[in-house]
């Protein structure tokens, strides 16, 4: 099967993807949820006019000239009324978030005002308005706050609190099984024979899923025997989502395809033409949709960061599930491209005028996860891109939360 173009691979991986069902969850569980329906607000905020300030309610005409005194009839601090309206010559002591007493119609800050028993003498005037916050100045019943398809971030859940939405029906989490594969790998912590590596896939795949608010379901590291992967390829059943890791190289170690092959999965697409990265799969195992990300760390990643986000984003609700490039100018020069579209891992720091500037590492192996883990970004080099002189404007992804 012939290499195809990232961008394809991402289409027709997305393509194959559905958004889950979704679920009513209390309001102290919403944060990173992506909304199934429109939240409408329940009240008007705020439901009255409101002081904005501490100091005194007052008729604007009174406090035309200053200074000038004036009689506090009363106090209202904020959760109580003043129940009478304020006649000329008055004023009320009224408290950041009090309702504006009928008849006042400004705030004099009490900075701008002494007191002397019950009557306040005002130094500084205040127009009609001043320092009042009208009702519906935030939103109004009815109003449509926060719409389907967004991320909920805390000042998200925040808004829904304050449109007195105990509740929010939101999408599914997605279940992802991850599914190792290798004699050659060991859980960390397990004791490492001679000839054996200490896996990494697995545990970086379910913080990735973590991170993009799905449910990791860890399977058993498959040994390099196709009945044993088999059997446990199918504690996937039930899960929204497959990612295998490893198995998937060219020629005699390509398990995961022949052995899954057999076993009920229908392959829409293998090799990308892409580094890292090349040996990526996308499918169906048993009606599951399937990825089989290559077996090198940053491979791994990579790949899930293009690929594995992108789906998870979409069966959680969200409809722009590609990540979006930013541009740096480059610090050092770099070679012409091969046929491949290559992303290299990154640093990123800032010149004086705050143009950020992308440094890729000197070395780019797929294996080495610990200049992954120093990265800010990965450049992009599209296929055949000619050679780039320090200074150029490249793309780039960053890699906030991978």
């Amino acid at each position: 099967m012939a290499m195809i173009p990232v961008g394809e691979a991402q289409q027709r991986l997305i393509a194959m993807i559905k958004p889950l069902g979704a679920e009513q969850v209390p309001l102290t569980e919403a944060l990173g949820r992506v909304l199934a329906e429109d939240v409408v607000a329940r009240r008007t905020a705020p439901p009255w006019a409101v002081s904005a300030m501490d100091g005194y309610a007052v008729r604007a005409a009174d406090v035309a000239s200053v200074p000038t005194k004036l009689k506090v009839v009363g106090a209202v601090p904020a959760g109580s009324a003043y129940p009478h309206s304020v006649k000329a010559g008055e004023a009320v002591r009224i408290f950041t978030g009090a309702p504006v007493p009928a008849g006042a119609d400004a705030i004099v800050i009490q900075e701008d005002t002494d007191r002397e028993d019950d009557v306040v003498i005002v130094r500084e005037g205040a127009p009609v308005g001043r320092y009042v916050r009208p009702a519906g100045l935030d939103f109004k019943e009815g109003e449509i706050g926060l719409k389907a398809g967004r991320r909920l971030s805390a000042a998200d859940v925040g808004f829904a609190a304050a449109m007195n939405r105990p509740w929010l029906l939101v999408h599914r989490k997605p279940r992802v099984a991850i599914l190792p594969t290798g004699d050659e790998v060991v859980m960390p912590g397990d004791p490492v024979g001679p000839h054996q590596i200490v896996s990494s896939n697995g545990i970086a795949l379910a913080a990735l899923v973590t991170a993009c608010g799905g449910v990791p379901v860890h399977l058993p590291i498959a040994p390099d025997d196709n009945s044993a992967l088999q059997r446990i390829a199918m504690g996937a059943a039930g899960a929204d989502l497959l990612l295998t890791t490893g198995g998937a190289s060219v020629g005699d170690h390509d398990l995961v395809r022949g052995a899954l092959g057999a076993d009920g999965l229908t392959l829409d697409f293998w090799t990308v033409a892409m580094r890292p990265g090349k040996p990526l799969m996308v499918g169906r195992y048993r009606e599951t949709p399937m990825i089989g990300l290559p077996g090198n760390p940053v491979s791994t990643l990579v790949c899930g960061l293009l690929f594995a986000k992108p789906a998870l984003d979409k069966m959680s609700g969200l409809s722009d599930v590609f990540p979006t490039p930013s541009r740096a100018r480059l610090k050092v020069p770099l070679e012409e491209n091969d046929r491949r579209q290559d992303y290299l891992r990154a640093t990123v720091s800032y010149a004086a005028d705050g143009t950020p500037e992308a440094e890729p590492f000197k070395k780019q192996d797929s294996s080495m996860i610990s200049l992954l883990a120093r990265a800010d970004c990965l450049v992009i080099r599209a296929p055949h891109a000619p050679p780039a002189k320090a200074g150029d404007w490249v793309e780039t992804i960053p890699l906030t939360g991978l």
